[in-house]
């Protein structure tokens, strides 16, 4: 069983880009990200997509999505309006001037993503520690509703109480391991008050999914991994992360082998879903239809 002081060992192991998440002009972080190759929202995009489709139809209305560690609304430009990863770095790497005021910034971006053509018929509520990546995201457009909060340390707040008991679709693609089971714990009895939403997680395969799957089971759910596939993250930072990341598999009894020995962290994949549903529809199947 995996103790949070595992988690922070694991993390460890990782560059620290703390010091571009959280400003107020997404520009330095994507700069950074577009060096490192990052990657999963591409990847992932075809996995969400998959399921928002199947969850359109059994239901009316919008697919209502919460994505864990959302930042500037990555996740939510990508599936809202068909982008690219590629599409986004080119987008965030234009040269604009730097006189410009925050509302100008702001203006500018929100025109962009509102004369897209035809969003998908999603709503995205974004959760993040990050309070200046989420309010930028929702300013522009990109979240439907932005939510700052901590769910290490504190509950869902209770005025997010109600919006969140409405969601179809949990995902992340990338920040377990900086959250642990103590969020899901947290945020479990909120989303699963009415109904129980898909929770989709990319998890990089340096961090166990036991603890948290742990607690997904106590609310009626079971985990799949879905075998033999891969998705590519980022490449490393430098040869120490590279080092110390396969070190940690290592010592997990992973192999690295064709894949992390390659240059890149890679993710994996687990849906977690009602018992029932996930019997009548296993994982296979579901990506196979």
């Amino acid at each position: 069983m995996t103790s949070n002081s595992d988690f922070n060992e694991i993390n460890e192991a990782k560059a620290c880009m703390d010091n571009i998440y959280d400003q107020a002009d997404p520009r330095p972080y994507f700069r950074e990200l577009k060096k490192l190759g990052y990657a999963i929202p591409n990847e992932a995009k075809p996995v969400f997509q998959k399921l928002i489709d199947h969850l359109q139809q059994r239901q009316e209305g919008a697919v209502k999505l919460l994505d864990l560690g959302c930042s500037y609304g990555v996740n939510s430009a990508i599936l809202k309006h068909d982008l690219s990863m590629t599409e986004l770095y080119q987008h965030w790497g234009q040269k604009r001037t730097t006189d410009e005021t925050p509302k100008e910034n702001v203006e500018y971006h929100k025109r962009f993503f509102a004369n897209l053509d035809g969003p998908e018929a999603i709503e995205v509520i974004g959760l993040d520690v990050a309070e200046n990546a989420v309010s930028f995201a929702e300013d522009i457009g990109l979240l439907d509703k932005g939510l700052t909060c901590n769910l290490e340390a504190q509950p869902v707040p209770a005025s997010a109480e109600e919006e969140l008991a409405a969601v179809d679709l949990v995902t992340s693609t990338g920040c377990v391991g900086y959250i642990t089971e103590k969020s899901f714990d947290h945020l479990l009895p909120t989303i699963t008050r009415g109904r129980q939403p898909w929770i989709a997680n990319f998890v990089l395969r340096m961090f166990p999914f036991d603890t948290i799957e742990e607690s997904l089971s106590r609310f009626g759910y079971v985990t799949e991994k879905y075998e033999g596939q891969t998705y590519v993250q980022r490449d490393f930072a430098s040869t120490e992360e590279r080092d110390q990341v396969l070190a940690r598999l290592s010592d997990e009894g992973i192999d690295a082998t064709g894949k992390e020995a390659d240059g890149e962290l890679l993710a994996e994949f687990y849906l977690s879903r009602p018992e029932k549903e996930a019997a009548e529809l296993p994982i296979e199947r579901l990506f196979a239809a």
